[in-house]
């Protein structure tokens, strides 16, 4: 299991930008539960199916795609948990971007 201080810690800190869509809160509590139970496949395969119902406006696609869900599950059936929390963290990075979202072009 995931150190729960430090997961707790990089939660708190994406949701401050998020506290006026309650929505968006529940996807980073999916997320942190995903990343909290990465040795446990099926739970973690639930939990992104249950992600790609959820709209992302910023990338005008699911939180978590198809293919993306695959591929984590993959990793993490064969072993390869660092690799499979990788793409945990690129998917929470395009959904909650650590320092917001960025400036149109030109500005």
């Amino acid at each position: 299991m995931a150190d729960e201080p430090a997961l707790d810690a990089k939660y708190e800190g994406l949701r401050r930008g998020l506290r006026s869509r309650r929505r968006d809160d529940h996807a980073l509590d999916l997320f942190r539960r995903a990343e909290a139970n990465l040795a446990d496949v099926r739970q973690v395969d639930r939990i992104l199916l249950e992600l790609g119902r959820f709209y992302n406006p910023l990338t005008n696609r699911p939180i978590v795609d198809l293919a993306t869900r695959r591929s984590i599950v993959e990793r993490l059936e064969a072993g390869r948990l660092d690799e499979a929390r990788q793409l945990l963290d690129d998917c929470v990075a395009r959904y909650a971007p650590p320092d917001g979202p960025a400036p149109p072009a030109g500005r």
